[in-house]
């Protein structure tokens, strides 16, 4: 099972819209997925319509009292095996203080139902530097920072990157880091802008794929469905299916803790070598 944590320092970057429209394209392609809502908005369970009732076992369950992770998913819309949130998620920030080795808890639980899914997608909540997130980067194989084109997006990109390795460090952990572009409107001139800047200071980290703005994807979250189930032909759709090819088709973990500083020293040398 390959996991893929989807990260950002802020929220409304279009992270959980990645998230759940990656998983559905990548289930489309026959694979088995798992989308794990770490966010304690729920937001990725919100976007699937599924509905946690008091009493049923959810994500926060797996890491707040060690139920297993299996009795947290159930079958979502688009052949998505979603590993659902409630609110109660975000106490485990409070009580992680009181566990031993608390980052580690959802990598253990994942690998109990790691023959069962090729992917898992970690929707991560709106910060890189708390536990939660820490225990997605310990999960995962792949670090997916996801940075919108609109204003003040490389700062916050930059500043994103160095928690991250900050946060790699104080656990010893390595990932593979990669960036996908999102909200992004090519007629805006400040889009276009920004997409040429983020492509040249992140280089090679960078999917191919850029993510459109597009109207469909607010209809998908309110119709909670998969886009790939409520405009399979669109453009949103296909934006998706390119970004799930370019997934299945990374090669070979080369873990990669990066820093702002080292994805400039990076860059300039790979210009200086062309």
């Amino acid at each position: 099972m390959r996991t893929l944590a989807l990260v950002n320092q802020k929220g409304g970057c279009g992270k959980t819209t990645t998230a759940v429209h990656l998983a559905g394209a990548l289930a489309r392609k026959q694979e088995r997925v798992l989308l794990v809502d770490l966010d304690p908005q729920a937001h990725a369970t919100m976007a699937l319509s599924v509905a946690v009732e008091e009493g049923e076992v959810s994500i926060a369950d797996t890491l707040l009292h060690r139920w297993p992770i299996r009795d947290a998913i159930r079958p979502a819309a688009g052949g998505i095996a979603l590993a659902a949130a409630r609110a109660e998620l975000g106490e485990f920030e409070e009580v992680s203080q009181r566990v031993v080795n608390p980052e580690q808890l959802l990598r253990g639980a994942l690998a109990t139902v790691a023959d069962r899914y090729d992917y898992a997608i970690i929707d991560c909540p709106p910060r890189a530097d708390g536990v939660l997130s820490a225990n997605a980067l310990r999960a995962a194989d792949v670090v997916c920072l996801v940075v919108e084109m609109g204003a003040f997006a490389l700062q916050g990109a930059f500043k994103a990157v160095s928690i991250l390795e900050e946060v790699a460090d104080d656990m010893e952990v390595e990932f593979e880091l990669r960036v996908v572009a999102t909200l992004f409107n090519r007629r805006e001139r400040l889009a276009r802008d920004l997409l040429i800047a983020t492509q040249a200071r992140f280089g090679s980290l960078m999917f191919d794929t850029v993510i459109h703005e597009n109207v469909a994807l607010r209809e998908a979250a309110a119709s909670g469905l998969p886009i790939q189930l409520l405009d399979p032909q669109g453009r949103a759709a296909r934006d998706f299916e390119y970004l799930a090819e370019e997934v299945r088709c990374l090669g070979r973990i080369s873990p990669l803790s990066v820093s702002a500083g080292r994805v400039e020293k990076l860059h300039k040398k790979s210009v200086g070598s062309r």
